[in-house]
């Protein structure tokens, strides 16, 4: 049997379809691989389902110039802590998990735009700690969502699933900035530039990680947000210029933020957990049992196929 090591916990269904066909080594620990795991999960194994914070830079590749891995079936659709032309110059395929994830991503973003805009988790807070003293007229007041616009940034599978529920569900005007044309967005919808884009109501970020999207969002592209806007990343944290996005929250230049993800994982700035407007959260984007289950046995199936010298159903 060919020898797999699992970077993370996954659910009971994942782990016996894996041990079914492998050799299977689980790592029971949340941290992301350290250096020293990185290079032994190369050199030790024939397979390494890995997953976000596993940083498989040039480095590693470098300092492992035989490796016996040929396979990183990542578990994510997004993998910009892989450096797929490294992985491809040692000789190893890298795949993701696309499809998967996208409604449970969707839905993160709509209840990120609803927790903002509504005061929800300031809401809570305030009602935990006994601070509440009972409903009035001008109580906590919020943004209205309906009808709004939204500046979705990124057209993917993700984009679209964002700009269908806030069309059908919150009858907002969609507007949306992509690199590249999209022919069908699948609802009334405007392609326009980035400033456009982010000068809608609610600006949500739905752009794949890595190289080309680092800081995409950052102090040019916050300028362009109006006073009363409200900044939603769901995409990858190092899109995200985090003390660009300070800067204009502190200096009240757009009115909130919600996140569920950050640029160093997992540690959030202090900033943004001082500030009622901005409303947290640990990364849950994908964080329902039957959408985990199934980005593992995508991740399971990409490894057989390779195991079985097949093409790899979602190879990046």
């Amino acid at each position: 049997m060919q020898k797999l090591l699992i970077t993370r916990m996954m659910p009971a269904r994942v782990l016996d379809a894996a041990k079914a066909r492998f050799d299977v080594t689980l790592r029971d620990n949340p941290a992301p691989l350290s250096p020293v795991e990185l290079r032994s999960a190369l050199r030790d194994y024939d397979a390494v389902l890995p997953t976000l914070g596993d940083r498989f830079q040039p480095d590693v590749f470098a300092d492992v110039p035989a490796p016996r891995a040929k396979i990183l079936a990542n578990f994510g659709v997004g993998y910009n802590h892989i450096d797929v032309d490294a992985a491809r110059a040692a000789g190893i395929a890298v795949t993701n998990t696309p499809g998967a994830v996208t409604d449970a991503t969707a839905d993160i973003a709509l209840t990120l735009m609803l927790m903002t805009a509504r005061r929800a988790g300031e809401g809570e807070r305030m009602l935990r700690a006994g601070l509440w003293g009972g409903w009035t007229p001008t109580q906590m007041l919020g943004t209205h969502v309906s009808g709004k616009t939204v500046g979705i940034i990124g057209m993917g599978r993700i984009g679209k699933a964002i700009a269908r529920r806030c069309h059908a569900g919150f009858g907002m005007e969609v507007i949306f900035f992509n690199r590249s044309p999209v022919a069908d967005a699948g609802v009334p919808a405007r392609q326009v530039t980035m400033a456009e884009a982010m000068g809608a109501d609610f600006v949500v970020v739905a752009v794949p990680g890595g190289k080309a999207t680092h800081h995409l969002m950052n102090s040019e592209a916050f300028a362009a947000m109006k006073p009363s806007g409200i900044f939603v990343n769901i995409s990858r944290g190092d899109v995200v210029d985090e003390a660009a996005l300070i800067a204009v929250l502190q200096a009240g230049k757009i009115a909130g933020a919600g996140l569920d993800v950050y640029e160093f994982e997992p540690q959030v700035p202090s900033a943004f957990m001082a500030m009622e407007n901005v409303a947290l959260l640990p990364h849950l984007g994908t964080a329902a049992l039957e959408v985990r289950e199934n980005m593992g046995m995508m991740a399971v199936t990409n490894l057989i196929a390779h195991l079985e010298g097949r093409d790899l159903p979602n190879r990046v």
